[in-house]
């Protein structure tokens, strides 16, 4: 495993978890151990975090446990892990999601890594914070059809779970609220930052001349004025991180008259009209098939979109409208030898440390 820096709980944070009380007000019980959020330093520290959900090492454990659980499905059939598999990145292989009795979603499932800065969850965005995002899918009626009500029974009538509540939370009382804060927890912990392309930025790998060029162009707003080519990846997909933490995106892939009016649903505001998370691309080799509706097969084919097949609508995207390698182009013109370079660097960011870290891993198996 490679050594990178780490940015370490301020000594502020610290005290603030060791000294925090128990039981009623659902802190992390007095004594318990901050969890160490390990991650090269360029991810940068603006952690989000809610200030009475701070991480620990008995928090993380309680909620990996209870991600993997399949007892909070109605008939204990399928759990979180059921459709955020580690070897695919916290994603899986399917188009669109598949809950209890096999029934499919409308949506892809959204891969889960450096959670720890993102904000506003799922593709609409409808989730504020990680801990409300994490019981929904249990109510879901298509994804794990149980009531929280019947979740909290269910726990609270395992010893098993009541001792571990106690250790992380200072209370064997499981209530939903707890429930949420260890699943966020646990989903908090999910860094990945061990890449190729991780130990090129810190000097321990030789990135191939195609990567390289891949690299550039990723990175690139073109501005063929002046003869510079680009791929206008990053323009939404910045950073080390390669994602934008509230930036939601009509990227083209539907008209005036979309089927699924992504964000719009939560808004009620027209100009949110089929506009998405624009998600991180880090470990994006490992998560096919793309998009929220799981539409495209390969990277091959996200790439032919951007390049050739973008749908004009009132509600697309500035940042793709003006990007062209053409004076005065209507698409992004890019060559076949440029999209396989961005695709070669693409899979520079597939991190094979996650997607086998027996931390992350089923702790039933």
């Amino acid at each position: 495993m490679s050594k990178f820096s780490v940015w370490r709980w301020s000594a502020l944070a610290l005290l603030g978890t060791f000294l925090c009380a128990c039981g009623d007000d659902d802190t992390p019980t007095k004594g318990a151990e901050a969890y160490d959020l390990k991650h090269p330093g360029y991810f940068g520290s603006k952690y989000n975090i809610p200030e009475d959900n701070p991480t620990t090492v008995e928090g993380v454990d309680l909620g990996r446990h209870l991600f993997y659980e399949p007892m909070l499905s109605l008939d204990s059939s399928v759990s979180c892990g059921s459709c955020h598999k580690q070897e695919f990145a916290f994603a899986d292989d399917l188009a669109v999601a598949e809950g209890i009795d096999g029934q499919k979603g409308t949506r892809s499932t959204m891969a889960l890594a450096n959670l720890l800065w993102s904000k506003d969850f799922f593709w609409d965005g409808r989730a504020g914070s990680l801990e409300e995002q994490a019981l929904m899918p249990i109510e879901n009626p298509v994804e794990m059809n149980l009531s929280l009500d019947e979740a909290v029974s269910r726990l609270n009538g395992s010893e098993f779970y009541r001792e571990k509540f106690k250790s992380a939370f200072g209370t064997e009382v499981v209530t939903k609220d707890l429930l949420a804060k260890a699943i966020a927890q646990f989903e908090r912990s999910l860094i990945s930052g061990e890449s190729k392309y991780d130990l090129y930025k810190q000097g321990n790998y030789t990135m191939t001349d195609q990567e390289r060029l891949g690299e550039q162009l990723f990175f690139t707003h073109p501005e063929p004025s002046i003869g510079l080519r680009g791929a206008n990846c990053g323009d939404c997909h910045s950073g080390f991180l390669l994602q934008t933490n509230t930036f939601f995106s009509n990227n083209g892939l539907a008209g005036n008259s979309p089927t699924d009016i992504g964000r719009e649903e939560v808004t009620n505001d027209a100009s949110d009209r089929a506009k998405f998370k624009v998600v991180s691309l880090r470990n994006i080799a490992l998560t096919a098939p793309y998009m929220h509706d799981g539409r495209f097969a390969t990277l091959e084919e996200v790439l032919d979109h951007y390049n050739e097949h973008i749908q004009q609508s009132q509600t697309l995207d500035p940042l793709i409208i003006e990007a062209s390698n053409k004076v005065n182009g209507t698409s992004l013109e890019l060559t076949q030898e440029e999209k396989e370079a961005v695709i070669a660097f693409l899979k520079l960011l597939s991190d094979e440390e996650f997607i086998s870290n027996p931390a992350f891993s089923d702790p039933f198996k």
